[in-house]
């Protein structure tokens, strides 16, 4: 039994204010497109890579500062950061030997807009 505290979820006291997503209907391929991102999205150590690198806000970070940090080891997580960045959601730089991670914020911002509820 996982001792993990809940997040707290408001109900909707106006559920007029809840009818439709702010983007309108989604297309066939707009929805296999976003499930695709929502699936690499929906594995914890994978967001808990985004939470980090985000963090240190615009500041590169690389598989062995996550490796470290997160107590996972080093193939884990260059697995999940090749998942990330093959999904549009990192850019990967190579300085030197070493390759430096960062999130791209303009995905996250379209997927905000595709949950958007007016």
């Amino acid at each position: 039994m996982s001792t993990a505290a809940r997040p707290t979820i408001l109900p909707i006291t106006d559920l007029s204010a809840c009818c439709s997503l702010g983007s309108g209907p989604l297309t066939a391929e707009e929805a296999g497109r976003y499930a695709t991102l929502f699936k690499v999205l929906a594995d914890p150590a994978r967001l808990r890579i985004l939470s980090s690198i985000a963090e240190e806000g615009c500041d590169p970070v690389t598989a062995s500062d996550l490796t470290e940090l997160l107590g996972l080891g080093q193939p884990t997580v260059s697995h999940h950061l090749k998942k990330l960045t093959e999904a549009g959601l990192l850019e990967s730089t190579r300085v030197g030997r070493m390759m430096q991670y960062r999130v791209l914020p303009d995905l996250f911002a379209e997927l905000r807009t595709v949950l958007q509820m007016d």
